[in-house]
């Protein structure tokens, strides 16, 4: 082999060479131990201390950890959706005048845009809670090592959490003190800063802080203490409000007087900060005084009217497809409705009065069935006044104002008429139908020209009143003479006429037979409200309404257009007019004089006196009442006999006095105005020459003295119509049997009142075909409990 160069530097040791003896240390240990050789074993205190090669890698290792903890927490941790109690929010409902009237929902919430809430409401949060929250980053590293101590420790809450944390917290998270929740925030405060503007981020905070007094959100909170709206509030107001956050219950100076000095400290706290940014001058800090809040009102929820006119006014978003049910339910709503408060006190009022104080149900059974609905309208804009549904919600859940399910009795007589005037409808013998035209009130008389079963519905009391006029028919409502009217007219056209005033197509049991005359229709009271209405507008028919105005996150919810339709001619509505004039002058409905105002109306009654109605107006309001009986435990529809202590309740009795004593409060201080009425009154009637003058009453047309009733139905003023010059003998006052017994629910004798009186003045049907009775069967039950 050749000779290797050689190499330079070191020489590979030779492993098989006997190291050399180690050299001797030096005396006293001092000297560093050299060459090869085991290292000496660390001793005593020495092996509690690491190396700086330990410090090192475990300095490295924890910084890798962490920022693969970072990484990995960025990277796995997502903005979740919010959770549903930082979105539920309660619908709130306003008077017309602005000033609230309920809300509903379970959270008290109502989110606002930030640019309805003032800049110095919001720089007093800031100063508050977190004064550098516009240049600040989203997280505050400290305040979260401190939170998290205190967590682990017991030290109880105290975040130090920037406001971009709470609100994560708020929004997305929950209130739970955990280190995962912590953990959780921090990720998504970082994301949700780089996602969302500074101006997001406080909007979402002031709409899910928690103010105390079941107050989520700076609107509800400005209610709450202040019975104002956010965008109204003051500096100082503000000031205090965001002093809240901080502890809500607490510094709630009415109900925890005791820590009045903590919590005016926190608010001087607040404007101090406020100084110091620059928000707020020193004069201005100077003259600024604690705003005391009003103090806590009791959650009412919907107890009183509260509950109904919520009912209505939902039913009317959703039946009117303004909003859907769904939509609706999710809240946010601020509702405006067309009630006057006023008015509505004057209604509540005017029951109190006139049925609950004489109410007894301990000492009278019939007591305990006794409800009553009301509505009241503006002829001239269609708008809904006031409402009444029961006496509490909480305790009658069903609105007897709009409920559908009792006869609406005799009040729907004066649609007859209309249609009679607005179609220039004739008799059977072809004579012009006026209020002065004569017809036969006999009781049990058959009603001629029905192609149906045999009709001969009673008159109330089984009284007869032999040839009238149908003014006077109308002044008692006599059921024989409008039943006959009613088939001279046409009943398909009378039920066309009864829609188009405002009753609802739908309307159950709203038949085209005679019987439509006297009642036997379950409209509602509003729906009765708007028909008479129509009559008071003169004809003109609009888009009657509850809610004036809706908005959502500051949004308007565009509303339907209040189209008005000349639906009867004027004539026809004012002729009716008239005549119902004499309805409240000296027929069944004198007791709505008590509003001291010029008024038309008309009474009527449900079929075994389930329920009494008064329907009127004025010039200025219709307003209809309507006394019901039904069994608070069973839902049972039931006799007003008895009730209040009386043999029976007419329409004339409570429900009038109910409306005139409503109608004069409601309208104190309005001018007292007479109807405006177009034609001749109530002797008008195209081409009617058997008719009195214009001026003349009921009382001025007498019937004729030699020409008894047709049995066509009708005879003019002055002459009997050809082949009826046989007199018809009147049918004499029939004493019906008290203690009848019920049979099936076929043709049945219904028994009277406890005190032997009269029957029903109206809700009588074509039913009945023995005995001509013209009763219905009362097979249809009650649509729902109380």
């Amino acid at each position: 082999m050749s000779e290797q160069p050689p190499q330079q530097g070191w020489t590979p040791r030779d492993e098989t060479a006997v190291a050399p003896a180690a050299t001797a240390a030096p005396v006293g240990g001092a000297g560093r131990r050299r060459g090869p050789g085991p290292r000496r074993r660390r001793t005593g205190w020495r092996r509690l201390v690491p190396t700086w090669r330990t410090l090192l890698g475990g300095v490295l290792i924890g910084a890798g950890l962490v920022v693969g903890g970072f990484a990995a927490g960025y990277a796995l941790v997502h903005i979740p959706p919010a959770n549903a109690m930082a979105t539920a929010q309660s619908n709130v409902y306003l008077y017309a005048d602005g000033t609230q009237l309920a809300r509903d929902g379970e959270v008290n919430r109502e989110s606002v845009p930030l640019s309805q809430v003032p800049m110095s409401v919001q720089r007093a949060v800031l100063a508050a809670e977190d004064r550098n929250f516009h240049t600040d980053r989203a997280v505050d590293p400290k305040a979260m090592v401190r939170g998290a101590w205190n967590t682990l420790t017991g030290k109880g809450k105290q975040s130090g959490s920037t406001i971009t944390q709470q609100y994560v917290k708020n929004y997305y998270l929950g209130q739970e003190q955990t280190i995962s929740r912590k953990w959780k925030e921090f990720f998504i405060a970082i994301k949700l800063g780089r996602e969302q503007s500074k101006s997001e981020i406080l909007q979402g905070y002031l709409n899910t802080s928690y103010f105390g007094r079941n107050a989520y959100g700076v609107q509800a909170a400005a209610q709450a203490y202040y019975g104002t709206d956010a965008a109204d509030l003051t500096t100082a107001q503000g000031a205090y409000l965001a002093s809240l956050l901080n502890a809500p219950s607490a510094f709630d100076v009415t109900t925890h007087p005791e820590n009045r000095s903590a919590a005016l400290a926190r608010w001087e706290y607040t404007l101090d900060g406020m100084v110091k940014k620059g928000w707020l001058s020193e004069a201005e800090r100077a003259s600024t005084t604690f705003p005391a809040p009003q103090s806590a009102k009791p959650a009412t929820g919907l107890s009183g009217q509260r509950g109904y006119v919520v009912q209505a006014v939902e039913e009317h978003l959703t039946s009117h497809g303004i909003v859907d049910e769904k939509t609706l339910a999710a809240g946010g709503f601020r509702i405006t409705t067309t009630l006057q408060r006023t008015k509505q006190d004057a209604f509540v009022e005017a029951v109190d009065d006139q049925v609950l104080s004489r109410l007894s149900p301990d000492r009278r059974k019939a007591d305990r069935n006794v409800r009553v609905g009301g509505a009241s309208i503006d002829p001239a804009t269609g708008t809904v006044v006031a409402m009444y549904g029961g006496v509490d919600y909480t305790r009658q859940y069903v609105n007897n104002a709009t409920r559908r399910d009792y006869q609406v009795g005799s009040t729907f007589k004066p649609f007859v008429l209309t249609t009679a005037v607005d179609t220039g409808a004739r008799t059977q013998d072809g004579r012009p139908i006026t209020p002065n035209t004569v017809y036969d009130g006999t009781s049990e008389r058959a009603v001629q020209g029905w192609s149906g079963a045999r009709y001969a519905p009673e008159n109330e009391d089984g009284k007869s009143y032999g040839p009238i006029t149908v003014q006077t028919a109308t002044d008692k409502s006599v059921n024989a003479v409008y039943a006959q009217l009613a088939m001279d007219v046409g009943p398909a056209d009378v039920k066309r006429t009864a829609i188009a005033l405002g009753l609802p197509s739908g309307t159950p049991d709203l038949s085209s037979s005679p019987s439509i005359a006297l009642g036997a229709a379950t409209a509602s009271v509003l729906d009765v409200t708007q028909a008479y209405a129509t009559l008071a507008n003169h004809g003109r028919h609009g888009t009657y309404t509850i809610v004036a105005k809706v908005t959502r996150g500051g949004v308007d919810v565009e509303l339907p257009a209040a189209d008005v339709e000349q639906v009867v001619s004027r004539a026809a509505a004012d002729t009716t007019t008239a005549v119902l004039q004499g309805v409240v002058e000296g027929g069944t409905g004198t007791a709505a004089q008590s509003a001291g105002r010029p008024a038309a109306g008309k009474t009527g009654t449900a079929e075994e006196d389930k329920a009494a109605w008064f329907a009127g107006y004025t010039p200025q309001l219709a307003t209809v009442v309507a006394v019901m009986g039904q069994d608070p435990e069973s839902g049972v529809q039931k006799p007003l006999y008895g009730a209040m202590g009386l043999p029976r309740v007419s329409g004339g009795g409570a429900p009038a006095r109910i409306w005139g004593q409503f109608t004069g409060e409601a309208l104190g201080g309005a001018e007292i105005l007479g109807f405006d009425l177009e034609g001749s009154g109530p002797g008008s009637g195209a081409g009617d020459e058997d008719s009195p003058s214009a001026s003349s009453t009921a009382s001025d047309a007498q019937a004729p003295s030699s020409a008894p009733p047709s049995p066509g139905g009708s005879v003019g003023v002055t002459s009997a119509p050809t082949g009826s010059a046989d007199p018809v003998p009147p049918v004499p006052s029939v004493d019906l049997p008290t203690d009848a017994p019920l049979g099936d629910l076929g043709t049945v004798q219904l028994p009277g009142p406890p005190d032997g009186g009269r029957r029903d003045e109206g809700g009588g049907g074509p039913g009945a075909t023995d005995g001509g009775t013209g009763l219905l069967p009362s097979a249809r039950a009650s649509r729902g409990a109380p």
